[in-house]
């Protein structure tokens, strides 16, 4: 019986520090194309695969199309926001190189809590 509840504890426990690192802030500023950062920035291609720590982040396969929408800036600037058909996330920049810029003037403006929150099909997940 004490093991059983061991055990639950452990999993409590993990699950905590799991959904405290799901929704840490990853940097109070972005780079977007608008103030609203809904207009693509630029096309980039996957130079490798990747498979993110959290479900914020985008993962996929060397050769496939990404659109940018923000690019984390001051603290966090090695992670980018885009979108590979209805999935979207955080990559790192260093996994993707840049095929086409659509924005040539990039605006900074300050993240939102919204912005670290997992989106899963039509909804936020919060952890």
């Amino acid at each position: 019986m004490s093991r059983n509840l061991d055990q639950r504890i452990l999993l409590l426990v993990i699950s905590f520090l799991t959904s405290l690192q799901s929704t840490k802030v990853l940097s109070e500023w972005k780079k977007c194309g608008d103030r609203e950062c809904e207009t693509a920035m630029s096309r980039v291609q996957a130079t490798t695969d990747y498979l993110g720590p959290d479900c914020r982040y985008l993962n996929f396969k060397t050769g496939e199309e990404i659109m940018v929408y923000s690019k984390l800036s001051r603290k966090n600037e090695n992670l980018w926001t885009g979108s590979k058909g209805k999935d979207f996330g955080y990559f790192p920049k260093d996994a993707v190189k840049v095929e086409e810029v659509f924005v040539a003037e990039e605006v900074e403006v300050l993240t939102k809590e919204t912005d670290f929150l997992c989106l899963h099909g039509d909804k936020y997940t919060f952890e």
